[in-house]
């Protein structure tokens, strides 16, 4: 699966749009970490606990956009954007979003395209 946040993908055409995508995960940290993150910002600095849980979700929502794209028929996500946003004080929302495509090597660019 090819993915890119361009609304096109270098060496490649777009044959067919087949539609918006997109993967969606809602998160909650447990006590214990939310107890964590909440000392470590009393002293400042990075809040690990939550840098974690966010880069873990971004994946996850990633997947699942490909997932989807990939039960489209797509074999590739042009202008990929991440949201988010808090969902009450303890819960994270993030979804990966973009247009799922079919992708064909473009011969006309002169250069050896991977697939």
């Amino acid at each position: 699966m090819i993915i890119t946040t361009t609304p096109y993908a270098a060496g490649y055409r777009v044959t067919e749009v087949k539609g918006h995508v997109f993967g969606l995960v809602v998160r909650s940290r447990g006590f214990a970490g939310n107890l964590a993150a909440g000392l470590r910002s009393i002293v400042g600095g990075e809040i690990h606990e939550y840098t974690q849980l966010l880069e873990d979700t971004r994946r996850q929502a990633v997947d699942r956009m490909v997932q989807n794209a990939t039960l489209m028929g797509a074999n590739g996500v042009l202008s990929m954007r991440f949201d988010s946003s808090e969902i009450g004080n303890t819960m994270s929302e993030i979804v990966a979003y973009g247009t799922a495509v079919v992708l064909a090597a473009d011969e006309s660019a002169g250069q050896p395209v991977a697939e």
